[in-house]
């Protein structure tokens, strides 16, 4: 049953419904009985949803069909409950993308600090870890470590402004840029001039951090590049937009790196 709704719109409504009452995709998946996988693939307009689901889903996210079928539908909306009773609106969570400079210049220096010495990083190693740490740390706590744009370019995500951010770097002295080679192919290096300070991070933080370091700073510029442009944030993404931070909820393995079964909230 998808009325004169397209599945795209189908999904999207789904998907606000869902996080207006906080729930999770496992969470949504396990009350509705199908797999996670599935509900995915719902939200993100790929796959259909039966008239039998679609009633599930309406008894869990407590909509009316037929005002959920209506062009006119806004999922923030006050929605029907069947009981007839009035409660309370479910408060959405709401985390606000502010890009804190400070804190990833000292994530960039901390990361210089523990793998500048290793021959194959360069800066497309570093954007990649960078990457790699921000939309984790956002899987895991639903919280942004450093608020760090980054934008779809065709060799993989970069941070907003990194140049000009170097730049300053460079100039202050924090840290040397060297132009070199690794494995003949020209490679842009840094060596930190000053310590990071790690203060300004908390241990979640630090620990997402470290996990990236470990799993990926020996790969090549390459492995780490065509890992990257696999994970689901890249390829939902259009090239030379901003990656949105939600698209995290979206992956599956290997890139999904929060314990969906245990809820990790601990910080």
């Amino acid at each position: 049953m998808n009325g004169t709704l397209s599945k795209a719109e189908i999904g999207e409504r789904i998907a606000d419904l869902r996080k207006l009452k906080g729930l999770t995709q496992e969470d949504l998946a396990k009350s509705v009985k199908i797999s996670r996988t599935s509900l995915t693939q719902i939200e993100l307009g790929k796959r259909s949803v039966d008239i039998l689901e679609l009633k599930e889903l309406s008894d869990v996210l407590r909509f009316s069909l037929d005002d959920f079928m209506s062009k006119d539908f806004m999922p923030n909306q006050e929605i029907a409950i069947k009981e007839g009773k009035k409660s309370k609106r479910p408060k959405e969570r709401i985390s606000t993308q502010i890009f804190q400079v400070e804190k990833f210049i000292n994530v960039f220096l901390y990361m210089l600090e523990r793998c500048a010495g290793k021959p194959n990083i360069g800066d497309t190693m570093l954007y990649k870890l960078l990457y790699f740490s921000d939309f984790n740390y956002y899987e895991i706590y639903e919280e942004h470590l450093s608020g760090a744009t980054y934008r779809k370019l065709h060799y993989g995500p970069v941070p907003e402004n990194m140049d000009a951010i170097i730049q300053q770097m460079v100039e202050k002295k924090h840290v040397q840029r060297l132009k070199t080679t690794f494995n003949g192919i020209p490679l842009i290096r840094y060596v930190p001039l000053k310590k990071a300070n790690l203060t300004l991070l908390k241990a979640s933080e630090k620990e997402v951090i470290d996990r990236v370091i470990e799993q990926m700073s020996d790969w090549s510029a390459t492995a780490i590049s065509n890992y990257a442009h696999k994970d689901m944030p890249w390829l939902a993404s259009k090239d030379g937009e901003e990656i949105s931070y939600e698209l995290v909820f979206y992956r599956e393995a290997p890139f999904s790196v929060r314990n969906y079964g245990d809820e990790m909230r601990s910080k």
